[in-house]
């Protein structure tokens, strides 16, 4: 049984190297000789392209100073173009006319290796830029701010640029044949072992792009989640901090905040003030049926909006009836001078009207020995005594 070994490949001698020089040069002079003109328009071409490129980098840069940088969408864009790399306009126009002037195989090889790398890399720094551009974008339109966020755009900023970077990395191996497999496989890996550990961070502050995105509250906006009312002080990396209405701070995480039903008290468009109301059982008919018209008059006089003003029930010592009316806004202190002025408007026009509001009573009959009911009240005829039943 015999051992086969594998020879590696020899690396270039100094004699080999000088030969291939030797005839680069020598395909170059031909190629120039043969070509000259195609050259000379060729070059006229790119020189053009190049300042036009460069003319469109120094538009983007003048975009940028006028909008301050991520003002709109517009000045987004011309913030990213500001960041185009002189080389990748120099590989650009040289690309764009090599073909019209037929270079021999290596140097158009050459020229298409060095033009992969600059536009794989360019693509990078552009989407990398739109992306920081879009979130500060969010940030400052919506008033977003603390040094909590500060950090958090920090590390958006760079698990971006790692992200973004690192799959041109890996475009660029690919397209000069190399087996980018392995290399995949390994930050696939890695990226999950990282994002195990820092599971809790990482969900945390992807709860606070959400909420920069999403608007379901800014800072400044009154919110009440569970048994808690408060104003958001500050949306930080991990942690909001709320300031309750009985005035301690409230720390949250970010996840665990998003993960309960939140009411937004700023975006209301009304308050509904709810009353129960009681009359008492001898309060004439007719009274009655305009009690409807009457308190809708009083809510009307007060400037609020009536939503329902009708009879609910019979209730213990008195027909119960329900008023419902709607304070424009989300101020709450002004909801309930309102419904001050709407209670203290119902005492005086039930007054007016002789409409009583009953206290919660009971009445006691005396029962004679004969088992005859005696009312603890007057009254005429043959009602003034209550035969018992059998």
């Amino acid at each position: 049984m015999t051992n086969s070994t594998r020879k590696e490949p020899a690396l270039p001698s100094g004699a080999d190297l000088q030969a291939q020089a030797q005839a680069f040069l020598r395909d170059a002079a031909i190629w120039m000789q043969q070509h000259w003109l195609n050259i000379l328009v060729a070059t006229a071409i790119a020189v053009a392209i190049f300042f036009a490129l460069h003319a469109t980098r120094r538009w983007g840069m003048r975009v940028c100073e006028r909008g301050a940088g991520v003002a709109n969408w517009y000045s987004i864009i011309g913030r990213a173009v500001s960041k185009t790399g002189h080389f990748f306009i120099l590989m650009t126009s040289i690309r764009l006319v090599a073909g019209y002037a037929n270079p021999p195989v290596m140097v158009m090889a050459t020229i298409g290796f060095l033009f992969t790398i600059a536009a794989v890399f360019q693509a990078a720094i552009w989407v990398r830029e739109l992306i920081f551009g879009a979130v500060e974008h969010k940030t400052s339109s919506e008033q977003y701010h603390g040094a909590g966020l500060a950090s958090a755009l920090g590390i958006i900023r760079m698990i971006v640029t790692v992200v973004v970077f690192a799959i041109a990395f890996v475009v660029v191996l690919s397209n000069l044949g190399v087996d980018v497999t392995g290399l995949v496989a390994g930050l696939g890996v890695g990226g999950i072992a990282i994002g195990l550990a820092a599971q809790g961070i990482f969900a945390d502050l992807f709860a606070a792009l959400a909420i920069i995105f999403d608007k379901p509250f800014r800072v400044g906006d009154k919110v009440r989640f569970d048994t808690t009312s408060g104003v958001i002080q500050s949306i930080g990396l991990k942690s909001t901090r709320v300031r309750a209405f009985t005035g301690e701070e409230l720390i949250i995480a970010n996840k665990q905040l998003l993960d309960k039903v939140i009411e937004n008290i700023s975006n209301r468009h009304h308050v509904r003030i709810k009353l129960l109301i009681g009359v008492a059982y001898e309060t004439p008919h007719d009274k009655l049926e305009a009690l409807p018209a009457i308190l809708t008059e009083v809510v009307g006089q007060c400037e609020a909006k009536i939503s329902r003003a009708s009879f609910e029930a019979f209730g213990a010592s008195s027909i119960d009836m329900i008023l419902e009316f709607d304070v424009p806004g989300d101020d709450q202190p002004a909801a309930h001078a309102m419904r001050d002025k709407v209670i203290i408007g119902i005492v005086r026009r039930f007054a007016e009207e002789g409409v009583s509001i009953p206290y919660p009573t009971q009445t006691a009959f005396t029962a004679m020995p004969d088992g005859t009911l005696v009312p603890p009240y007057p009254m005429d005829g043959d009602e003034a005594v209550c035969s018992a039943s059998p």
